[in-house]
């Protein structure tokens, strides 16, 4: 859930094995430079965090 991530930095990998960067430090989420605007939405297989834009991983 999107609160174990409060003040923290961490990265995590895609699906496809790249990975991508969490910031959380600054009052708000954000995955690369998306920013999360809806977080913590229950799923059948999980949790959904509603980002504002694509996300591309780097390299």
């Amino acid at each position: 859930m999107s609160s174990s991530l409060a003040g923290k930095k961490t990265d995590a990998k895609t699906v496809e094995g790249r990975n991508i960067s969490i910031d959380a430090t600054m009052g708000s989420v954000k995955v690369n430079s998306a920013k999360v605007v809806s977080a913590d939405v229950a799923a059948d297989n999980g949790v959904i965090h509603v980002i504002d834009t694509v996300v591309i991983p780097k390299g």
